[in-house]
This record gives structure tokens, C-alpha cells and sequence, in this order.
């Protein structure tokens, strides 16, 4: 699992390992990682151009110690310094000693342009705000130039703690950070600022539960419904999908699609656009009743191409079983049938209707999508799982937030959201948490629409079909014919 720490609890933790280590060694264990990511990066150290860009903090003292290293092993070194009279004294003493040397901002251009690499150190993880003019100029420059640029421990100039960039900021082509993650490391926008990410352990002792979290293969394989020997298609979990209309009969075909490769043994279709899915998949069970008559699931999938249909979405929240509520469901979901509801509730609208939820613009939930996803669920109290370039899932009483990063821009494709809620909907009658429904499913869709695409454009159906190859690609083996011995079963109670 990848974790991320606010700036707040990551300070708590260094200010305790620093008084249990000398004066200066945490700063040194940074500079040596900065140094070996940077030498790294170069590929070879001696006589390259190296230019850091240095504040008064420790961000600039970090990127100072780095620079005397580099300079060591025959660098040209030069800090520019933002900040003379209160540049940290101990680094620009070091590089000095080194061979490295100083310059003013004015002076920075043809550095930059000459470079090979630029160190941005201007601000820490305290900067607010974006970047101030004359470091904004730096950055620009540094943008344009030939230069690699390395940040250090965030892009200067992005919100730390909440992936927001209100004003000029560095653009990384790799992020050195310490001790942890930062969320603006793993949250869009800042994600895009940052780059590569390379995590460098200075010892930092962190409490449980993370800010953000972000799941990795070997846990979304520990998370995978898997059937036992004595499993049926009822064990397995049976998921009710109420979607489609006569003027969107896809996005029933499409949720099914997602549902019938998400682990459920078996899938029940309600709505008007029957026979389009019994015609693709006629292994679904369909029924012309409504969602409270069409025999016992263990979770139901309500929304995508519902139209205006908001009796099927009343008559699915009143179930008592987990809901997924997706789309046009969003829509017409009653937000205190959504409170009332004791058994699980996971809603997955994009950035354009969780704006219409919680009645603000849409940049505005784009510029500020972990407060987003906070608000929305404590509003509902449900899980949301808000999509977009990085997926957050978060529940509806707090703890951290999932973040998902395995799309791909191809994804951004009419039916693609149907897919996934297809998908997610199975997990959940398989037995997962919302939680960990919203973000498996997040996970292995996203995987599914990078091998999907391969570089070129893809349909959402692709999308679908590619699910089972990125379900063996998580459990590293190209046949599901045998489980695991170590993989826990998720087998539900046979249904009567």
C-alpha cells in the first residue's frame, strides 16, 4: 500500500526522529537520496551542469547538501539563490567547500538554458498559494529549458495536503521525496506537476491511518473474490443491474459487460433494454418486473441510461442490500433515501455531476478534488468514488481516502463510466466493503483500459473485455484454474 501524510502529521514525525538524532543527520540522510536520485537521473555526474533553485528553507538546504555531493564527483554546481540573507547557511557552505557557487535570480537565465539539470528547492511543503513572481520566472525557465528538473519532496509551488495548484508552480520531471508521500503526490492536479515519484526512507515513524492511501497490485490481489471448491453461482454473489432505456439500451449492455467479469456468479437485469442484453449476454437473467420482484441479489447496480426513470432507482435504494448509484441515478436519487439507508451505498459520479450534487461549478470540484469527495460523501453518507485522471474513493465517516492512478486517457470514452459501475456492482455482491469495491474496481478498470488501448483508441466494450486479462495480470499468472492457498475466499450464503 502507498501511503500519504499531511504536512502536519509528517512535521510531528520528523521533529521526534530529530531529537533523537544529531544535529543536521536527517537533512544529510535527504541530501544522500536527493544526491543518488539526481546522480541517477544524470546518468553520469562528472562535468555535467547542475543549477539549483533555492529558498530559505529546508527544501533549499536539502538541495544544497545534494549539490556539494554532486559537485564532489565533478559537477559544475551553481545555486541560485531566491533568498540571500536567509539561505540556509550550513548547505551553501558545503557547496562552497565543494566547488559548487552562488548566483542571483538575475543571472539565472543562461544558467538555466546551459543546464543539465535543475534542483527546484524554492519551497517546502508549508508553501502556499503557488509561486511568488520572480520564483514563477525561475520555474518557467526551468520548464523551457533542455534541463531535467528534480523537485524536492514536492513541486515547489503545489498544495501539500491537497493536490490544489493556485498559482504558478514548478513542473517536475521527477519528485525526490521524504519519509512519505505527500497527497498532492498521488491527487490530480498536482499529480501532473510532479512527474516521477521517488520515495527516499529517512526512518520517519508514522501512525495508521494514512491521509490517502493508494493500493498496489499485491493488494488488490489480496482483495479479489476468488470461488472455492464448493462454490456456485449463489455463493458467488448475485448482482442486480436496473439501468438502460429505450433511448440509452447501451449502458445496460455495457454495465452487465462490466458485471459479468467482475467475479459474481451470476448477474439479473432489469429495465427496458432486455433484450439488447440478453442478445450480447445470454447468460444474464432478465426479468420484465421491477427491481423489488426480480428475485433475491446480493447488491444492485441503479443509473447508468436510466433517463428520467426514478421510480427504479426509489425501488433499488430501498433495498436492503449495498447500492451502487451511478449516472443519471445520481441525478434522481433522493438524498435522504441515500441517509436513511443502513446497508452499504457507493456513488460514482465524475467530476460534472458531482459538481451538480454538491451545487458548485465544475472547476470547481476538478481544482479541489479531495475536498470534493470528503464533502460529497459526508453529504450522502455513502462511499464516493469521484472518477477522473486519479480515481478517489472515500467513505461516508472519514479514515483515508483511495486513490487510483492505473488509467489511462483513452478511458475517457462514452459507456466507459457504465463499465465500472458494472464492475464495482459485482465486487460488491461478492462480498467487498464499498470501500474496497469502489477501489478494486477502480484499479483493475483502470489496468483493463491500458491493455485495451495500447496506445490507440478504444471502445468501452474493449474496456470490458480486456477485465479478465487484467485480473491475471494482479495475480501474475496467465490461468485463474486454481486458487491460491493463501488467497481468502469470499464465498457468500447460498441464496434461497
Amino acid at each position: 500500500m502507498r501511503t500519504a501524510y499531511s504536512v502536519e502529521t509528517v512535521r510531528a514525525a520528523e521533529r521526534e526522529l530529530m531529537e533523537r538524532l544529531p544535529e543536521g543527520a536527517l537533512m544529510q540522510r535527504a541530501a544522500a537520496g536527493l544526491a543518488a536520485a539526481c546522480a541517477d537521473l544524470l546518468g553520469r555526474v562528472y562535468a555535467r551542469r547542475v543549477v539549483l533553485l533555492v529558498g530559505s528553507g529546508d527544501n533549499g538546504g536539502d538541495a544544497l547538501y545534494a549539490g556539494a555531493r554532486l559537485a564532489r564527483r565533478g559537477a559544475g554546481v551553481t545555486a541560485v539563490l531566491l533568498a540571500p540573507g536567509r539561505t540556509h547557511p550550513g548547505g551553501l557552505a558545503a557547496l562552497l567547500r565543494a566547488g559548487g557557487t552562488s548566483a542571483a535570480p538575475g543571472a539565472a537565465e543562461p544558467l538555466l538554458r546551459r543546464a543539465d539539470l535543475v534542483v527546484d528547492g524554492i519551497v517546502g511543503i508549508g508553501g502556499k498559494g503557488g509561486l511568488r513572481p520572480e520564483a514563477a520566472r525561475l520555474a518557467e525557465l526551468a520548464h523551457a529549458s533542455r534541463a531535467a528538473v528534480v523537485a524536492v519532496d514536492l513541486p515547489s509551488g503545489v498544495e501539500a495536503d491537497t493536490g490544489e495548484v493556485l498559482g504558478a508552480a514548478v513542473r517536475a520531471d521527477l519528485t525526490v521525496t521524504f519519509g512519505t508521500h505527500k497527497p498532492g503526490l498521488l491527487i490530480d492536479p498536482a499529480r501532473g506537476y510532479a512527474g516521477s515519484v521517488r520515495l527516499v526512507d529517512i526512518g520517519l515513524d508514522l501512525p495508521d491511518p494514512a491521509d490517502v492511501e493508494a493500493l498496489q497490485h499485491a493488494d488488490v490481489a489480496a482483495r479479489l473474490p476468488f470461488p472455492g471448491t464448493e462454490s456456485d453461482k449463489y455463493r458467488r454473489g448475485v448482482v442486480g443491474i436496473a439501468a438502460g432505456s429505450a433511448r440509452y439500451p447501451g449502458a445496460a449492455v455495457l454495465a452487465v459487460a462490466g458485471a459479468l467479469r467482475g467475479g459474481a456468479g451470476a448477474v439479473r437485469y432489469v429495465g427496458p433494454a432486455a433484450d439488447a442484453v440478453v442478445a450480447r449476454f445470454p447468460e444474464a437473467l432478465v426479468s420484465a418486473a421491477g427491481p423489488s420482484k426480480a428475485g433475491r441479489v446480493q447488491a444492485w447496480v441503479t443509473g447508468p441510461g436510466a433517463g428520467d426513470d426514478a421510480s427504479a432507482v426509489a425501488e433499488v435504494l430501498a433495498a436492503d442490500v449495498p447500492v451502487l448509484v451511478d449516472a443519471d441515478g445520481l441525478r434522481l436519487a433522493d438524498r435522504g433515501a441515500v441517509r436513511a439507508r443502513t446497508a452499504p451505498t457507493l456513488m460514482t459520479p465524475h467530476a460534472g455531476e458531482a459538481a451538480a450534487l454538491l451545487g458548485v461549478a465544475r472547476e470547481a470540484v476538478e481544482e479541489a478534488r479531495l475536498a470534493s469527495v470528503r464533502e460529497l460523501a459526508g453529504l450522502y453518507g455513502a462511499t464516493v468514488l469521484l472518477k477522473g485522471a486519479t480515481t478517489l474513493v472515500a467513505g461516508p465517516t472519514g479514515g483515508a481516502v483511495r486513490v487510483n492512478a492505473t488509467g489511462t486517457a483513452w478511458l475517457a470514452t462514452a459507456g466507459s463510466g457504465d463499465v465500472l459501475s458494472g464492475l464495482a456492482g459485482s465486487l460488491l455482491a461478492s462480498g467487498l466493503s464499498a470501500l474496497d469495491a469502489g477501489s478494486v474496481a477502480a484499479y483493475l478498470h483502470g489496468l483493463a483500459g491500458r491493455f485495451a488501448a495500447d496506445g490507440a483508441p478504444a471502445g468501452a466494450h474493449d474496456v470490458a473485455e480486456a477485465l479478465p486479462e487484467a485480473w491475471r495480470d494482479i495475480l501474475d499468472r496467465p490461468r485463474l484454474d486454481r486458487p491460491r492457498p493463501d488467497r481468502p475466499r469470499l464465498d457468500r450464503p447460498r441464496l434461497d
